[in-house]
Order: structure tokens, then C-alpha cells, then sequence
């Protein structure tokens, strides 16, 4: 089976003419957002959020414009913001789901109503959705993850994604990203002949790693997953555990997924201590311990790892996805440039 076709499985019956393979879940971002770009036009982002969009939005002179999420109410997105925010030039409302750096799950167990309300508000608002789902089914909380393309009937959802953090090989840059629109509302042959062009013209992961796709898939055993998800669970237990007995930081809310906690600071807890950057900043010199202020939100609130592949050598990749990369490599035809530049090849 081809790696779209695959990709187009894995997610769950998805035509594979619908999958686009990307150099990572980066280069999936540039590629949405240079598609979806036009004059004058905004984007909605979450606060707090992934600081990459924000960066490919300025590279195509798209403006930000950011909701907030509620800590309050499991970090779920205040609809209100974006119903306030958006306007006949949004080309889209970016959801992180599970949350970057928030650790929340929209569930469609206890979180169906929201999700809906999502897709639901985008239509309204005549856009569609941008669903990053990088650290989908890193669920480790009492929410199973439930991806936003369950509800594209609605409206049109572009789902973002990854192998690196499910299967723990962030270095090998390969991600993706799916249309998800049954109504055909967003898909054209204009739309799909931009993709192309664009895809032409940067490229996409290695050959020798896009051949192992399918193998890596179908062979990595279930425990493999239960394994890294009992590991998560276990390091945001003793994070958790040890933030409350800390006075001048406290958790509002327990990460139920991906890899990190948010936890705020009192600085009037603190001699010498202006803010949340200030503490980083003293945290780093004094102890070599870096810790990830959160900017956007200026309310001192610091974030931090859980389960980060490349920094705990307990997070180790299944063998099958290194077997399926040696053999690739010892297959004489992906040792080269492919055929045809960029992502095409990948149809074939």
C-alpha cells in the first residue's frame, strides 16, 4: 500500500488522495498556511499556544489574531473570543488538540458538545478548521482523544500531524495533512493544484523514510503505545506530585495529554523575582534547569516537559520502525533523488 494510503487508514478510511506527506509537522504548517493566504487576510490562534504558527502567519504577511483558552474550564476555547474576533478575511481557527502547551483533551466523551460547538462556530463565522493533532492518541488522562475530523460535515477540517511524538522519532521529519471536507466546500482543483505547486517546490521527507511508513505502521505493536502512554502518566504523576509541594507554584489544572504541564508562579512568594521570565532566566543560571516561560499570556505561567524523545533515553522508538528503516535503505531505489520532485512520487 502506498504511504497516503496508509496515512489515509491510520486516521481512520481516509481517501489517500485526501493525505499530503510533509517534511515534519513544520513544513505541514508552512504548507497550510501559504495555501490559505490571501490579502489582507487574519488567522485565529490559540493563547496559549504553538509559537510556530504565529511565525509561518508572518512569513506569509497573514495577521494573528489570538483566542484564549480557559484554565478554568479544562483549557477549553472561549468561542465567545472567536466569534468577537473573526471576520469576513479569517481563513481559519487554529485547535491544538491534545494541547501544546496546555496538556487538555477534547474528548468525545466529555468534551462532544465543545468539539461541536467548534465546528459549528467556524461555520458560522465562514471559515474553516485547522486541527493540530501532532500528540493525537497521546491521551493518557481519563479523556480519550477523539480527532476533529469527526465533525467536517459541519465544516471543513484540515487535520495536522505527525509520526514523531506517537511513535517517538522526532528527528525524522515526517508529517502530514489531510483534508477532511465531505461537502466539498473547501476542495478544488484550484485548491489541490496549489498544494501540488507548493509541494514542487519544497519537497517532502526523505524517500528511504517514506518507504518505511507502511511497515512501521502495520508492525508496531499495541503495548508499544500503552508502554509510552503508562511512562507519560507516571512522569506527570511525580511533576504533579512535586509541584504541590511547592509554595510559589501551583497546577490549575493536571495534564491529561502530550508531553507538558502548565503551572503558575506567585512571584510575591519570591525575594528578588520580577516575574515569570525573571524566574527562568535565574532558574537557568543558578540551577542549569530551563524551564519555558509562556509569553503570549504575560500572566506568569511557566511550562513544563514531561516525556520529551530526544532528553529521556526511556522513550525509545519500536524496533519495527528501525527495521522498516533499514530495509528501506538497502532497496536500491529509494537511495536516490526520486523521479518526480516534491510530494507526487507519493501518489505512486
Amino acid at each position: 500500500m502506498t504511504i497516503r494510503g496508509t496515512l489515509g487508514l491510520l486516521m481512520g478510511s481516509i481517501d489517500g488522495e485526501d493525505v499530503y506527506v510533509t517534511a515534519g509537522c513544520t513544513q505541514a504548517i508552512e504548507t497550510t498556511m501559504s495555501i490559505l493566504a490571501k490579502p489582507h487576510c487574519n488567522i485565529l490562534l490559540p493563547r496559549p499556544g504553538y509559537p510556530t504558527y504565529a511565525l509561518c502567519a508572518s512569513l506569509e504577511n497573514v495577521e494573528v489574531r489570538y483566542y484564549d483558552l480557559v484554565p478554568q474550564n479544562n483549557w477549553q476555547v472561549n468561542l465567545e473570543d472567536i466569534e468577537h474576533l473573526a471576520d469576513q478575511n479569517t481563513i481559519a481557527i487554529v485547535i491544538i488538540n491534545p494541547g501544546n502547551p496546555c496538556g487538555s483533551v477534547y474528548s468525545i466523551v466529555y468534551s462532544y458538545d465543545h468539539l461541536k460547538k467548534i465546528a459549528e462556530t467556524a461555520k458560522r463565522v465562514k471559515t474553516l478548521v485547522v486541527a493540530d493533532e501532532v500528540y493525537g492518541h497521546l491521551a493518557f488522562g481519563e479523556n480519550p482523544f477523539t480527532p476533529m475530523g469527526l465533525f467536517s460535515s459541519i465544516t471543513p477540517v484540515l487535520t495536522l500531524g505527525s509520526l514523531s511524538k506517537r511513535w517517538l522519532i522526532p528527528g525524522w521529519r515526517l508529517g502530514w495533512f489531510v483534508i477532511n471536507d465531505p461537502n466539498c466546500a473547501f476542495k478544488s482543483p484550484k485548491i489541490i493544484e496549489r498544494i501540488n505547486k507548493y509541494s514542487d517546490i519544497y519537497g517532502g521527507p526523505a524517500t528511504f523514510i517514506q518507504a518505511a511508513v507502511p511497515k512501521i505502521i502495520e508492525s508496531t505493536k499495541e503495548d508499544f503505545f500503552m508502554n509510552t502512554l503508562k511512562m507519560l502518566k507516571k512522569n506527570l504523576d511525580i511533576c504533579y506530585e512535586r509541584i504541590m509541594e511547592i509554595p510559589c507554584i501551583n497546577c490549575p489544572y493536571k495534564s491529561q495529554g502530550s508531553m507538558f504541564v502548565m503551572v503558575k508562579l506567585n512571584t510575591t512568594l519570591l525575594q528578588d523575582v520580577s516575574d515569570d521570565m525573571d524566574f527562568c532566566y535565574k532558574l537557568a543560571k543558578e540551577e542549569s534547569v530551563i524551564l519555558l516561560p509562556d509569553d503570549e499570556r504575560k500572566k506568569e505561567v511557566i511550562l513544563l516537559g514531561i516525556g520529551d524523545p530526544t532528553a529521556h533515553s526511556c522513550f525509545q522508538t519500536t524496533n519495527a520502525a528501525k527495521d522498516a528503516v533499514v530495509e528501506s535503505l538497502l532497496l536500491d531505489k529509494f537511495n536516490g533523488y526520486s523521479p518526480i520532485p516534491g510530494l507526487p512520487t507519493t501518489r505512486k
